[in-house]
């Protein structure tokens, strides 16, 4: 299943009254479960040899402890989440400033990072002004749709 398909059914879930949705395609099965605040993916690759059960009894396990600790851990601010699954990075190019810092001041619609899905540059803005009070993402680490990345207050 390609990228675009994968995110599709995502906002579709999110965007729907139902809280789950599988899909069983040949080459593997997708499983979205809408929870709180994002959606978990599960991504079940099918392999032949394999018993039936084996290959989804692993990965269900896998969602429950981040979903447990997410409320333990609610950040306050207006939270900036990843639109996208890519890699993270603070500045334009290596030897770049950061475009944003720990208490700078921005306004709705400055860059605050960029996040490279499928060697394309993708410019993630700010949706709120106020001052940048933490920030959560790591540069040049992978992040997955909906990963808090910034706390803006």
């Amino acid at each position: 299943m390609d990228l675009r398909k994968l995110k599709t059914l995502i906002d579709l879930v999110s965007e729907s009254n139902i809280s789950e949705l599988e899909i069983t395609e040949a080459e593997g099965k997708v499983r979205i479960v809408k929870g709180g605040e994002a959606a978990p993916v599960q991504y079940v690759q099918a392999l032949a040899a394999a018993p039936a059960g084996a290959p989804a009894a692993a990965p269900a396990a896998a969602p429950a402890a981040p979903a447990a600790a997410a409320p333990a851990a609610e950040p306050a601010g207006h939270v900036v989440k990843s639109p996208m699954v890519g890699t993270f990075y603070r500045s334009a190019s290596p030897g770049a400033p950061a475009f944003v810092e720990v208490g700078a001041q921005v306004k709705e619609g400055d860059t605050l990072c960029i996040i490279e899905a499928m060697k394309i540059l993708n410019e993630i803005e700010a949706d709120k002004s106020g001052t940048v009070t933490k920030i959560l993402g790591e540069n040049g680490q992978a992040v997955e749709y909906g990963q808090p990345l910034f706390i803006i207050e």
